[in-house]
């Protein structure tokens, strides 16, 4: 990771809730794919866990589960996430990738390898911390983020984002990294979440519309959708 504006306080000053607000949502759409896989985790680990509430919310949700690790490398984030332990959640401020461990079920990397210099040297040293592997990847390429012109440097800038992905080439680093594809769907901030700004509610219409009609389309034309994928 570009460990600078992580472990300083930049990312911190730029999102300053380390997008809790979001988790509850996020949460949501992993007990979709592991429920609808059938899955039934002893232990789950988060990489990168940020403010550490997808993990908690998980905590609670999952009743097989018996272990909950969420990892962090960022001090601000792990301030934040720290104080919600229990006994069955556990935080580290450690990199998993350095770490020597016995292998969790699912190891879950949300919204995380976008931010990443070598993602698909991070995506290769993940695939052994588990059997299963649950990413959430931002889909930012589309005709619309081109368009814009500065649309892509603004998630640069303000959220970190050094790697742009379109549906098929998040699947395709998934592969080329070893990975084997278990499942996966679309999810939409910009169409399920509230308060995303006015240019995002200016397309929650044609965006809703077009992904009745072809959902492909709509994220390639679009854009404003991510990818919640299973892989082993």
């Amino acid at each position: 990771m570009k460990n600078n504006i992580y472990e300083d306080s930049t990312y911190l000053n730029n999102n300053p809730t380390w997008h809790e607000q979001d988790s509850p949502w996020k949460a949501g759409l992993i007990l979709k794919i592991i429920n609808r896989n059938n899955l039934k985790p002893d232990s789950v680990c988060e990489v990168g866990c940020g403010a550490g509430e997808i993990i908690k919310i998980l905590s609670t949700n999952i009743e097989s589960g018996k272990t909950f690790d969420g990892y962090e490398v960022s001090p601000q984030a792990f301030k934040i996430c720290s104080g919600k332990s229990s006994e069955k959640l556990s935080y580290y401020l450690k990199d998993i990738l350095k770490e020597e461990l016995s292998t969790y079920d699912i190891a879950m990397a949300i919204d995380i390898f976008e931010h990443v210099e070598d993602y698909l040297g991070f995506l290769k040293q993940l695939k052994s911390k588990a059997k299963y592997k649950i990413f959430h990847i931002p889909l930012d390429l589309s005709v619309q983020s081109i368009l814009r012109g500065n649309k892509l440097d603004d998630l640069r800038r303000r959220i970190g984002h050094i790697h742009y992905f379109t549906k098929e080439t998040a699947l395709s680093s998934l592969r080329d990294a070893g990975y084997e594809i278990k499942d996966y769907f679309y999810t939409s901030s910009s169409l399920e979440l509230p308060n995303r700004g006015w240019k995002a509610n200016l397309m929650k219409i044609p965006r809703k519309l077009l992904f009745m009609i072809n959902q492909d389309l709509a994220s390639r034309l679009l854009g404003g959708f991510s990818l919640m994928v299973l892989a082993e």
